[in-house]
């Protein structure tokens, strides 16, 4: 699904509130559509690439610009759906950084300094996409759920040892499940914990 306009969602300049960039100003691209369509999904109306408007390069760079922007967060639904080599391209011609929200399932294209993929148990990343992430983001529902992290570890870890490795609790399962992530941790010092600290704070 390559096009040289791209189905934005949401577009949005906020803090990023996960992972190993948590804190960090951000300019947020929310691109439609997705090939994976997890249960847990917090923007699932950004499935349906009808609720997006198709936008060329040029005009997101003109949006981030706006607003002064040194990091772009493209994420999605899955937006590696589309072939962001131009986006990131002129992105990285104005100096800015791009980082990249993924589950790894499809080719990834485009320029990143940095890779954040969350893989999903209902549809596995490609090994080659696992390999380029940065961060690993994996999210813990109920206890079986860490064995599926340790598998994506160790997959990643074959031709990245320096992959970052963070657990995540499903926010509506947090209450249940946080203490065991934290247990899990402290027995597995290799992960870290993220919070979705956007939402604590009730921020986008």
């Amino acid at each position: 699904m390559n096009t040289e306009r791209l189905p934005v969602f949401d577009m949005f300049y906020s803090v990023q509130g996960e992972g190993c960039n948590a804190g960090t100003a951000a300019f947020f691209i929310r691109l439609a559509g997705c090939n994976v369509g997890c249960d847990f999904c917090d923007e699932k109306s950004a499935w349906d690439i009808r609720n997006a408007k198709l936008s060329d390069a040029a005009t997101i760079l003109d949006a981030v610009k706006a607003v002064k922007a040194t990091n772009v967060v493209v994420t999605g639904g899955e937006p590696t759906l589309y072939d962001l080599t131009d986006l990131t391209q002129k992105l990285c011609e104005e100096g800015i950084k791009t980082f990249l929200e993924t589950s790894g399932v499809n080719k990834i294209t485009g320029h990143w300094d940095w890779i954040t993929l969350s893989p999903k148990q209902n549809k596995l990343p490609l090994p080659e996409s696992l390999y380029q992430a940065d961060e690993l983001k994996v999210v813990i529902a109920k206890n079986e759920d860490f064995l599926f992290a340790e598998s994506m570890r160790k997959a990643a870890m074959i031709k990245n040892p320096n992959v970052l490795c963070y657990l995540q609790s499903e926010y509506s399962q947090r209450h249940t499940v946080l203490s065991d992530i934290i247990d899990y941790i402290k027995q597995n010092p290799v992960w870290k914990l993220s919070l979705q600290t956007h939402k604590m704070i009730n921020i986008k």
